[in-house]
């Protein structure tokens, strides 16, 4: 099926390969099938014409880091928190990450499964078309590969592009609490030779942190998983500079997340290896935080910096992409620019979608966005209201 977009008011995107923004005002779309075959001031007829009536267009934006699988929510947490309850305060009423595993153990694969895909299908709504995907509230074998085919059976259902990671490595277990050897060991001789067999997984994601999985278990259990074909990511120095970034550099991870407290050291270590440094600001914002990632440091040292919601049932439940882009403006020192290449391309950067994902180019899979707006400055300007027309995803308008 050939497509042509007419009537656009303007295309705004990152060229990966002039590795630069892009604006290109009237001209016409060719789409095939599911990929863009002709970007031209005109072009030839097609079988479908779709009139963009002005709209501003840009590619759709690419969520690196996500959490969607999980049962329930803990909306009363939020409520305890903003009364002043503390974290340990809080998961002694039996809150915190044990209420998301407990929920995602009580519940079979197929309630699981209809739950998380209303969830995932709601990214579509901020203009959201591929995410990441992370396994992490089950804790045990047979839990964590039952999150694992949940995010598969999504990803052939939903119209979203979902791209899995196993993440075993979130927090101990409580049946682990006073045994964190054996926990790893199950994580690095049963949980990722399982995940391999059935192919469920692309990426290892681990929360090193101290008091989580310190650099030794970490990088243990990202090694594993690199010999059973699985690209290592980590959750890095979020509260403390614990060496996780320098890690990411030291194992050839794709990203490391979060990156609050990372120290020079580490910064410098990425920009050099070329691990690509996902910021989280909503994450930040919704624990009441202030001290953000240092985005502006990581671009001027030479990191590639994407953005992402870190959108989870604890810590942010942010699904707006352009929520995101606001906040990295705002705190996190990226100019418009920078943080419009981190939701886009460097975020397909970050999952290994570069040339595929993130950008509106000839070959590039047609996922796009119309808006109501006549420049990208006016997306993290009008905080709270994405201005979305539509959404096309792998060339077919989505209603």
């Amino acid at each position: 099926m050939k497509t042509k977009i007419t009537n656009i008011g303007s295309i705004v995107t990152w060229s990966p390969e002039e590795d630069k923004l892009l604006t290109l005002p009237n001209v016409e779309i060719i789409v095939q099938d599911s990929t863009i075959v002709q970007i031209s001031k005109t072009v030839g007829d097609a079988e479908e014409e779709i009139d963009a009536d002005g709209a501003l267009i840009t590619p759709g934006f690419v969520d690196s880091h996500t959490h969607p699988i999980f049962s329930g929510n803990r909306a009363n947490e939020f409520g305890m928190r903003v009364s002043g309850k503390s974290y340990e305060e809080i998961a002694d009423r039996g809150g915190g990450i044990i209420s998301s595993i407990n929920g995602v153990r009580n519940a079979s694969e197929d309630q699981l499964f209809e739950e998380c895909l209303e969830r995932v299908n709601f990214f579509l709504v901020h203009g959201t078309t591929t995410i990441e995907a992370k396994s992490g509230y089950g804790l045990t074998v047979e839990d964590e590969l039952k999150s694992l085919r949940v995010i598969k059976r999504l990803n052939e259902l939903s119209p979203l592009d979902i791209i899995p990671t196993f993440m075993g490595a979130h927090d101990f277990p409580p049946e682990f609490k006073n045994d964190h050897q054996g926990y790893v060991r199950v994580i690095c001789d049963e949980m990722i030779p399982a995940v391999a067999e059935e192919n469920l997984a692309e990426f290892c994601d681990v929360f090193c942190e101290n008091g989580y999985f310190n650099l030794e278990d970490s990088e243990k259990i990202l090694e594993t998983g690199k010999k059973y074909g699985l690209t290592p990511r980590l959750h890095a120095d979020e509260f403390a500079d614990s060496g996780a970034a320098s890690l990411s550099a030291e194992v050839g991870a794709v990203s490391a997340d979060h990156l609050m407290a990372v120290s020079n050291e580490g910064i410098q270590k990425m920009a050099e290896n070329g691990v690509i440094a996902t910021l989280l600001p909503g994450t930040t914002l919704f624990l009441g935080k202030t001290k953000y990632a240092p985005g502006r440091k990581m671009i001027d040292s030479g990191c590639h910096v994407a953005i992402a919601t870190d959108f989870n049932p604890g810590s942010c439940t942010i699904q707006s992409m352009p929520h995101i882009i606001s906040l990295a403006n705002l705190y996190c020192g990226l100019s418009i620019e920078e943080a419009f290449k981190g939701a886009t391309w460097n975020g397909a950067r970050a999952i290994n979608r570069e040339e595929q994902l993130g950008a509106i180019a000839e070959g590039y899979q047609a996922d796009m966005l119309f808006w109501e707006l006549g420049t990208i400055e006016e997306i993290p300007y009008w905080m709270g209201s994405d201005r979305i027309l539509n959404v096309m995803k792998a060339g077919k308008l989505l209603e």
